[in-house]
């Protein structure tokens, strides 16, 4: 259990009109959804929109946060080191922090073809919401509630819970596609050594 933590990121709109998009709260928590951090982040920019009815965040919220971006990406990096990362549209959350992750140890409810739907006629698998996910997938649970602001750690422990439940399924793919990249890399080194 020790080996994985969820993350999830709240944003702020910040530059003309609010389209910029920074990071304002980042939440990490464990296997059984309980948070290991939970911090705001300091605005080096001012913020135009603060997204409250999604977010959840208040201008309250930003005037007391004290912990600058460099270093929330340095705890969140730390924090994340060796862990098999779980969480819905990673790329989202990690791009806006600035870091990355191994693919082998990133398991994203979002990219699980399982959990994805077919987008039109063309087969092409498109991600779910991770609403709609929590509450076909985990009896009914409900999250992102209709005029309620989204909580940080009830979407991280949401994407954690959805994870659990095809644990064993989704480590055995991975499995497949460790060893078949290591295959692939093995190929490589032995053909440019000949």
């Amino acid at each position: 259990k020790a080996r994985y933590l969820a993350l999830d990121c709240e944003m702020v709109g910040v530059g003309r009109g609010g389209k910029g998009s920074s990071v304002a709260r980042v939440t990490l928590v464990d296997w059984d959804g309980r948070i290991v951090w939970d911090e705001f982040v300091r605005q080096e920019q001012e913020v135009t929109d603060y997204r409250t009815f999604v977010s959840g965040i208040t201008p309250l919220d930003m005037e007391v946060a004290t912990l600058t971006f460099d270093e929330c990406r340095q705890k969140v990096q730390a924090l994340i080191s060796d862990k098999i990362l779980v969480g819905h549209a990673l790329k989202n959350d990690m791009r806006a922090l600035n870091i990355t992750h191994p693919w082998y140890i990133t398991r994203d409810t979002a990219k699980y073809e399982p959990f994805m739907k077919t987008r039109f006629d063309d087969a092409i698998l498109w991600p779910r919401k991770l609403k709609d996910l929590a509450f076909e997938k985990l009896q009914g649970r409900q999250i992102q509630r209709e005029g309620e602001p989204h909580s940080a750690q009830e979407d991280a422990a949401a994407a954690m819970a959805l994870y659990r439940t095809v644990r064993t399924k989704w480590e055995k793919i991975m499995d497949y596609k460790i060893s078949k990249t290591k295959e692939v890399e093995q190929k490589r080194i032995t053909t440019t050594t000949r």
